[in-house]
């Protein structure tokens, strides 16, 4: 399937193709530069020209919706802006920030105050996003304000009416359930109360279209995990960080997943060890295991990020693997830190997908 004539030729004349950020049945989606009258922009492109032919009328209709909610929000400050679309193509505007499980907020009162904010804005609107349980959709801008993503299953209502009133709750419960996660002190007693009340539809929903929801997406389209690495990630990764971890020279190692043009997803061993000559002979042990897969990249890193709990930092891994560099920088928090991933990012082995999104990383010389 190829885009529509019309769709190619906007695009070609417009975008400049960069980092592949996701690829499912439904579309691909990828970051670039879109060049428009005051010059280029940083944006994201959605397109249906390589969705599988028995997938491609839900993901038409996917992309409707979110085509219509962003045109619709246009203005509002909460999410992309739309900056173009075909009838086959988007491309919406590239939002500073990285997603909630990346940022994790722990305590940031702004930021779930922005959130409140965000959400008033759409729903006065008549937009309800109704995909909000996903941290992932959730963003902590560079400027501290949160913004919302990928609209696909949005609805626009002309009216507040009763399934309106429904959707926005929900809206608002989802958005408290991460309150819950990385600020609960600040939960007020109304605030609580909601929590505590699912509506109707909610509960019905969890009783009975969740569960097909859930068979149709991991036993069908293979949606197992928020990363977007499927059942590579959640069924593979485990089993090949154990048979990495029998080596006697490694001392941990993480694997995270990351968008691949050529086979879909991809898997990045990130080992913790001395020798860095230990990358080829891991690959030889993982074949020669005859277990899953091997990952693609295996790259030897003398002491993986870590947290105040010490697990290893796998959203900024992730980043590396992704080649999104520049959204790494909010999360630095000293000129040690940047040091210690300027000795990751020299070295990284994902360079098949690379853009320059760099330039605003400060890294220092060594």
């Amino acid at each position: 399937m190829s885009l529509p004539k019309d769709d190619a030729a906007a695009l070609a004349a417009r975008w400049t193709e960069g980092v592949l950020l996701k690829r499912d049945v439904f579309s691909n989606v990828e970051r670039g530069r879109y060049r428009r009258g005051g010059g280029e922009v940083d944006a994201v492109l959605r397109r249906l020209d390589e969705v599988p032919w028995w997938s491609f009328l839900l993901a038409r209709h996917l992309f409707a919706r979110e085509r219509k909610a962003l045109a619709l929000a246009k203005g509002l400050d909460v999410g992309p802006e739309l900056l173009w679309a075909g009838r086959r193509a988007l491309v919406r505007g590239f939002i500073d920030g990285v997603a909630l499980h990346q940022a994790k907020p722990r305590g940031n009162l702004a930021y779930f105050r922005s959130a409140k904010q965000a959400l008033r804005r759409l729903h006065r609107a008549g937009i309800t996003h109704n995909d909000l349980a996903k941290e992932q959709n959730w963003l902590v801008g560079r400027d501290g304000h949160c913004y919302v993503t990928d609209f696909q299953l949005a609805a626009c209502f002309t009216s507040r009416s009763r399934l309106f009133r429904i959707a926005a709750y929900e809206d608002l419960r989802h958005l408290l359930k991460h309150k819950r996660t990385y600020a609960p002190e600040a939960l007020t007693p109304k605030e609580r109360k909601i929590l505590a009340r699912k509506s109707l539809f909610a509960r019905v929903w969890l009783m009975t279209g969740k569960k097909v929801y859930r068979g149709i997406t991991r036993g069908i389209f293979n949606f197992t995990d928020r990363e977007g690495g499927g059942r590579r990630l959640v069924n593979d990764a485990p089993v090949l960080i154990d048979l990495i971890r029998k080596n006697p020279d490694v001392r941990d190692a993480a694997i995270v997943a990351f968008a691949d043009r050529r086979t879909g997803v991809g898997l990045y061993a990130f080992v913790e060890a001395e020798r860095t000559s230990l990358e080829a002979q891991l690959q030889s042990e993982l074949v020669a295991a005859k277990g899953p897969k091997p990952p693609e990249h295996i790259q030897v890193v003398q002491a993986l990020p870590r947290d105040a709990a010490g697990q290893p930092r796998t959203e900024i891994l992730q980043l590396v693997a992704m080649n999104q560099v520049d959204l790494i920088e909010p999360m630095m928090t000293s000129d040690t830190d940047r040091a210690f991933l300027k000795d990751i990012l020299d070295s990284r082995k994902n360079l098949r997908d690379r853009f320059n999104f760099e330039a605003d990383l400060k890294l220092p010389s060594h």
